[in-house]
């Protein structure tokens, strides 16, 4: 009985040393930080033990290694001799009792310690791993400075194997993009996160890696007051147009002189005064269509009147991008009643009808494709003409990344509706 007790005890320890192992491997540091933080007990020792991974492993593997050897040792010298005396007992020739005694315990401690000593702790430790390291380092620290020769000797082998393979010795654990936009996925998936908040964390993401033109108001969409126009034109102007401030230019829409606001425009006339445009212009914030979005917005948030003109490298107003444009991406929800025209509808057969000015990120997360890395194209439409390399025509096709696009509706020399749709389902 005492016998087995001992195996037991053994490959009992042996699961703590793989328990440990993989608690403190697979531990972020980020939640480790903060648990020793925040006084949790165990927090700095496991932190320090994934810091050190080198010595941490030969630590646990030492201890791994020894055991192995105590449990098959052990175990073949008590339970092995017996049973193949028990066998021989039975009338079995002894060149046959003897491996077959020893092979049938082998086998039981090699199937104990692989459930026991390896697999289950291992599961444990996947459950709940920074709770567990925290609660295993302090032991897992006094046996590494009790094998500090052994264990020095194994880490610097280790490393000296490392430089001549030429392999860094530090371990790169940078976070992508992607695996940030799947943990959020994840999270909404199981219920932590609200669909809102994930769409809103997933817009900030989107924000960052956006330029200023990819969430401007283009040109084109522009409503502008001309102050060289008559009275009766600049009043049509301000009765069709529905926003609180409105670019002023004088003679053509690329020598903007600033912005007014409706409202005190408005205010003014009301008061019985004449309509004076020059008098209410405000000085308006211009940056270069090459700032990024998440510089624009904090611009934004300092300057006085909030709306920014965009103008390119060589002078000429490309657009202008407010609040109301960055609030747009980050929670995808329109602003402008007028631009309510979804970005896209999924159909019965699986295809979708994406419209022009959807942003090209957002049609390659639907449609799960990958863009280039530095592209010139902010759209869906000009994702579509950097592939045709020409204004297409109403029923035209592309084919790209196992998707075939075809133009709907063209707005004059702008495209207005694509058709999207799987090649496997077309053919």
């Amino acid at each position: 009985m005492f016998e087995l007790v001992v195996i037991v005890a053994l490959i009992a320890l042996n699961g703590v040393f793989a328990m440990s192992e993989l608690a403190v491997v697979s531990s972020r540091k980020s939640r480790l930080k903060m648990l020793a933080e925040n006084g949790h007990r165990g927090a700095s020792s496991a932190l320090a033990l994934a810091e050190d991974p080198g010595r941490f492993l030969s630590t646990v593997q030492i201890g791994i290694t020894l055991i192995g050897i105590l449990a098959g040792a052990y175990s073949g010298t008590v339970f092995g001799d017996a049973l193949s005396e028990r066998l021989m007992a039975a009338g079995i020739p002894e060149n046959v009792a003897d491996p077959t005694g020893y092979g049938l315990v082998i086998a039981a401690i090699t199937y104990l310690s692989l459930v026991i000593g390896e697999l289950v702790p291992k599961q444990i430790a996947l459950r709940n791993a920074e709770a567990i390291a925290c609660a295993v380092a302090p032991p897992m620290a006094i046996v590494s400075k009790v094998a500090s020769p052994v264990v020095t000797v194994l880490d610097v082998s280790t490393k000296a194997i490392f430089r001549l393979l030429g392999l860094p010795l530090g371990s790169e654990q940078s976070v992508t993009e992607e695996e940030i936009k799947t943990l959020i996925a994840e999270a909404e998936t199981a219920g932590v996160l609200e669909k809102d908040e994930q769409r809103m964390l997933v817009g900030v993401m989107r924000l960052a890696d956006r330029p200023v033109k990819g969430v401007m108001t283009p040109r084109t969409e522009v409503a502008w007051l001309n102050i060289s126009a008559n009275e009766d034109e600049i009043r049509r102007v301000l009765v069709d147009n529905p926003h609180s401030l409105i670019p002023v230019a004088e003679g053509n829409v690329d020598t903007m002189v600033g912005v007014v606001q409706a409202r005190a425009l408005l205010a003014s006339v009301l008061r019985g005064e004449p309509l004076d445009v020059r008098g209410h212009i405000k000085k308006a914030l211009i940056i270069p269509d090459t700032m990024d979005a998440m510089d624009a917005m904090t611009a934004l948030r300092d300057a006085d009147v909030k709306m920014a003109l965009l103008h390119d490298e060589y002078g000429h107003f490309e657009g202008v991008v407010t609040p109301a444009d960055i609030l747009e991406t980050l929670t995808g929800l329109a602003t402008d009643v007028e631009t309510m025209d979804p970005k896209s509808v999924l159909r019965d057969d699986g295809s979708h009808i994406l419209s022009g000015w959807m942003p090209a990120d957002e049609m390659a997360d639907l449609l799960k494709i990958p863009l280039p890395a530095q592209r010139d194209y902010q759209t869906v439409a000009g994702f579509v003409l950097a592939v045709m390399q020409h204004l297409p025509r109403i029923g035209e096709k592309c084919q790209i990344n196992g998707w075939e696009f075809e133009i709907l509706d063209l707005d004059a020399r702008r495209i207005d509706k694509i058709l999207a749709t799987r090649l496997d389902k077309a053919a």
